[in-house]
């Protein structure tokens, strides 16, 4: 037994020991699977326990989980109730909506309507009017194109001036005032010519610069404008010239004639671009003059043929004016007997109204007697009945007398 078994390092292990050991070990391990099982067994009865408690958790779940199912099943019902109610409320509104909407679409459409056609009426109308518009500047352009063709010629066109210079003349002056073409003792002809106070005739003579005008209207370059101002310079120079020498006849006319030019434009230009040229004229006796200022002109002439007129009725003014003296003379006269008549009426009313008063005084004072008491009446004086102008009234003598 004591027999080494083996060395455990330099300690030897007997038999006896190793046996000893096994023995040990095997009563552990016996107590080990004694106490396993021990424990197993609380453990298995401990699970059984636990498995008995879920499922009655379970089963108090699967309850719950049924009366919620229930719920939910009794909700969703609701839910479907209130969806259906709902439905048919929206179906209801909607139907309404579209009703309402179909309505107010059939009404804007037939406002839109009504508006397309108006504006179609008022479209037709102005298209008729843009259609007599374009008639009418049609018949302008036509109109200015025979203008044009008018002006291009130089007899139309001096024939044009003197028709605008003959119209002017004929609304601001009387009959027998002016002339046309009226011969003069050199035996010129000019355009017009007014008869002013003195018997001497103011000349008018129309002229038209047209083409040295428009040439100076399209130059382009310098040179251009230049040569077109030069001409215009030589143009109407003559005609001034023209105008002073045959127009201007000592003793016979007016010391000014007139240049008619018959556009605004044309004068316009003249007068703003060549002042020599204006100088020159005044210095020749020729003034130049556009419609308007002929026009000016004309009612200056009007105003001075009046006032020689009205000179020349100067003494049949006086004549009417004595004539007219002589009769407030006479109404004076008859106005002064008139008076008198007033002062002689008014001397006899003051005389009746004297009289009158007289004859009131008297009625107050037979007023004032008193009749009621006999025996005064008895011992009063006598009284003597006098006869006036009617013999009626009876006079007291004495007390009446001495009141008077």
């Amino acid at each position: 037994m004591n027999e080494t078994f083996f060395m455990l390092g330099d300690l030897p292990v007997s038999v006896g020991a190793t046996l000893a050991a096994f023995g040990i070990l095997a009563l552990l391990l016996l107590l080990v699977i004694a106490v396993v099982i021990a424990r197993s067994g609380r453990t298995g009865a401990a699970t059984a326990m636990a498995q008995a408690i879920r499922a009655d958790e379970l089963e108090e779940r699967l309850s719950e989980l049924l009366q919620i199912q229930n719920q939910a099943t009794g909700r969703v019902d609701a839910m479907g109730q209130a969806l259906a109610g709902r439905q048919a409320e929206m179906a209801r509104a909607v139907s309404d909506r579209l009703d309402a909407v179909t309505q107010r679409v059939g009404q804007s459409m037939e406002q839109t309507t009504r508006n397309t056609m108006d504006s179609l009426r008022v479209l037709h109308e102005r298209l008729g009017i843009i259609d007599n518009a374009h008639k009418n500047l049609t018949e302008l352009t036509t109109q200015v194109t025979t203008l044009r063709d008018v002006l291009a010629n130089k007899q139309s066109r001096g024939a044009f001036g003197q028709a605008r210079m003959e119209a002017i003349v004929q609304d601001g002056m009387p009959q027998g005032s002016y002339a046309f073409q009226h011969t003069l003792s050199t035996g010129k002809r000019p355009d017009c010519v007014v008869f002013l106070p003195d018997q001497r005739p103011l000349c008018i003579d129309a002229k038209f610069p047209l083409e040295a005008i428009t040439a100076l209207h399209d130059a382009r370059s310098d040179d251009e404008k230049k040569f077109a101002a030069q001409r215009l310079r030589q143009d109407v120079m003559k005609h001034i010239t023209d105008i002073s020498d045959k127009y201007l006849v000592p003793g016979e006319t007016q010391d000014t004639a007139l240049m008619f030019v018959p556009s605004e434009s044309v004068y316009a230009e003249i007068h703003d671009g060549f002042d020599d040229i204006i100088q020159r004229a005044y210095r020749a006796r020729v003034v130049l003059v556009s419609p308007s200022l002929l026009m000016l002109a004309i009612q200056v002439m009007q105003q001075i043929l009046k006032d020689a007129r009205m000179r020349d009725a100067a003494d049949q003014v006086r004549t009417e004016v004595m004539n007219m003296m002589g009769d407030v003379e006479r109404l004076r006269d008859r106005v002064s007997k008139l008076g008198s008549h007033f002062d002689q009426v008014s001397e006899d009313v003051r005389q009746v109204l004297i009289s009158v008063n007289k004859i009131g005084k008297r009625a107050a004072k037979i007023e004032e007697l008193d009749f009621s008491n006999d025996e005064g009446a008895s011992d009063a004086a006598p009284q003597v009945v006098r006869g006036n102008s009617t013999g009626l009234f009876p006079v007291p003598s004495s007390k009446l007398r001495a009141g008077e």
